[in-house]
């Protein structure tokens, strides 16, 4: 069963005094949302209007990054001799995305040049020498790696025996030693003085596009019109939504809305989330996977030719077939889905100290496990891999959970392995089959080492206490100005206490599994009731029943939304769960 009891906790709590200072520096803010800012680590006026509004002036000067002089002079320099470039991808959004960047500045400045994206199946992650040994051809002077080639050295030694120059454009960690090119650009390398390390690669090509405009004398700002494509990839790829990624995301996302680019406008059609409205939610679960589905169902170079069309035609069948992958991929999703949470089940009930979930069946795709690795993290709050078989050998997925470092655990079983790369959160791995058992036994140990009994139940991080009398039109218009939300500015969580059910309570939805019911403060009966929807918590449903018949008070989890129905514009509160009261014993304030 999925899970859905959770510690409340707190947010660390700011002194008094800084929050009586920072509300009344803007002009008397309201207690919860100052509150929500000192969270954020907000607790100046100067950072709060950099925050509440984010300019394109504020970004930093892309030649603070290490090896940017020499990239912007070498690519200048190919713009300028008219060179041939090869513009070599990843097959995700990120990747997908900067290789369109790249290739339309290039194409726009007149330069002979051709982008290719591995097939995840047949060349693997990455700079490959199998991959360029496909893609380089006679003639190409230049090379420049987007997304990947951090830890390339071979392959970037194999494209200078070519007699081919090397720049890489990479956000991800570095190893040892760098490969051996013209520039490499990463602002995770650790002897990078770059201040934002967090970039997308899309990101960082969109830096070396700056960088190379001043090379060549002309308007730093002729970059921001990819500012649509570079939005698009900080939302899919899960980077921290703060410093530079929330003025690339905000900008972003209103060149988006504004986007003049055919695949865009047609996938935002198949998605059904009209461009002029796009929101982040838009680009994580609308654009983005159609985008993904490319690469992981078939061949990611139609995502770039989607991105790059000028044809109406070519672009409205582009994304119709991506669309229709997406579809066969959610196909997929399920039936593996299914198969994964039946296996899990048996794992469980099968060992009583079942910390982690390994989880494997030679036919399941290896473009969607990764998703599916998250979901059977959501339903069994447990970390989790799944694994198939490619040419006799088991690759996979992992996925974590919150205070369980996946890529460390992985690394206690390293001879078990063929490899293994990743981070925190999520990682990728191989192994021989012969070793599945053993390995399913360690990292359930390595797992079950660093677990301490309240990492088990998920948290729901409160950003401030609020009264529901004080949700008035200021206060709404002000949340609105913390978004875009994302990694490390999620949209603050409220709670609020001593409410009282007003009405049935019911469940709707075409399956009956969304919870509604209204509510109001109790110190305040005369007050016009708010609307409480719960998406997926119609378990909840007694809970809410028993707290009216009974007239036990309610305490809430609960975002803040507006909801549009039928010509009229009402606040919404979008439950995350709920207690019946005293709660105060179920939250945690340190």
């Amino acid at each position: 069963m999925r899970m859905h009891k959770y510690r409340w906790v707190r947010k660390a709590s700011p002194s008094p005094e800084l929050v009586t200072a920072l509300s009344a520096a803007l002009n008397q803010l309201p207690e919860p949302l100052t509150r929500a800012l000192v969270a954020r680590g907000i607790t100046s006026f100067e950072a709060a209007r950099s925050f509440f509004r984010p300019r394109l002036e504020a970004l930093h000067d892309p030649f603070l990054m290490a090896d940017m002089e020499a990239a912007a002079h070498r690519l200048a320099r190919a713009i300028t001799d008219r060179e041939p470039v090869l513009v070599y991808g990843d097959y995700d959004v990120d990747g997908t995305t900067a290789t369109a960047l790249m290739t339309a500045f290039l194409q726009e400045h007149c330069v002979p040049v051709r982008y290719f994206v591995p097939n995840r199946f047949r060349h693997g992650y990455g700079l490959t020498q199998k991959a360029l040994e496909e893609a380089l051809e006679a003639g190409t002077r230049l090379l420049i790696a987007l997304d990947c080639g951090i830890t390339a050295a071979q392959e970037a030694a194999y494209a200078r025996a070519q007699g081919v120059d090397l720049i890489i454009c990479d956000h991800h960690t570095a190893g040892a030693k760098l490969p051996e090119a013209v520039a490499v650009l990463d602002p995770k390398r650790p002897d990078c003085p770059y201040p934002f390390p967090e970039l997308s690669g899309c990101a960082v090509a969109f830096k070396l596009v700056q960088a190379t405009l001043h090379v060549l004398g002309q308007s730093q700002a002729a970059a921001f019109a990819y500012l649509d494509l570079v939005a698009l990839s900080t939302a899919a790829d899960i980077v921290p939504l703060t410093g530079e990624n929330r003025i690339l995301m905000a900008e972003g996302l209103r060149h988006l809305r504004q986007s003049t680019r055919p695949g865009l406008k047609y996938l935002a059609q198949k998605a059904r989330w009209p461009l002029e409205t796009l929101t982040m939610h838009g680009l994580v679960f609308g654009l983005a996977p159609r985008i993904n589905a490319a690469g992981r169902l078939g061949d990611a170079n139609r995502a770039v030719a989607l991105l790059l069309s000028t044809d109406e035609a070519v672009a409205e069948a582009l994304a119709t077939e991506l669309d229709a992958a997406n579809r066969e991929r959610q196909q997929l999703d399920r039936q593996t889905l299914s198969e994964a949470i039946a296996q899990a089940e048996r794992q469980i009930t099968a060992c009583e100290n079942r910390h982690a979930l390994v989880l494997y069946r030679p036919e399941w795709h290896l473009g969607v496990i990764g998703i599916v690795a998250s979901r059977i993290v959501e339903h069994f709050y447990r970390p989790t891999i799944l694994l198939c078989a490619v040419d006799s050998i088991l690759k996979g997925s992992a996925r974590s959970i919150a205070g369980i470092n996946i890529y460390e655990a992985l690394h206690d079983c390293a001879d078990l392995l063929l490899q293994f790369g990743g981070h925190t959160y999520a990682a990728g791995l191989a192994l021989e089959e012969a070793n599945l058992e053993t390995f399913r036994e360690r990292f359930n140990e390595a797992v079950g080492a660093r677990l301490t009994p309240d990492l088990l139940t998920p948290r729901l991080e409160i950003d401030a206490l609020v009264d529901l009398h004080a949700l008035d039109e200021r206060f709404y218009r002000i949340l609105r100005q913390f978004e875009p939300y994302g990694p490390e500015n999620e949209e603050p969580l409220f709670m609020a206490r001593d409410l009282e059910v007003v009405g049935e309570p019911q469940l709707v939805g075409s399956e009956n599994k969304h919870l509604k019911f209204y509510v109001r403060q109790r110190a305040y009966p005369e007050d016009p009731p708010f609307e409480v929807v719960g998406f997926g918590l119609g378990k909840l449903l007694p809970l809410v029943t028993r707290s009216r018949r009974k007239g036990y008070p309610l305490a809430l989890a609960f975002s803040i939304h507006e909801n549009h129905w039928q010509g009229q514009t009402r606040v919404q509160l979008r439950l995350r769960d709920l207690k019946l009261q005293p709660v105060e014993a179920a939250v945690n304030n340190s």
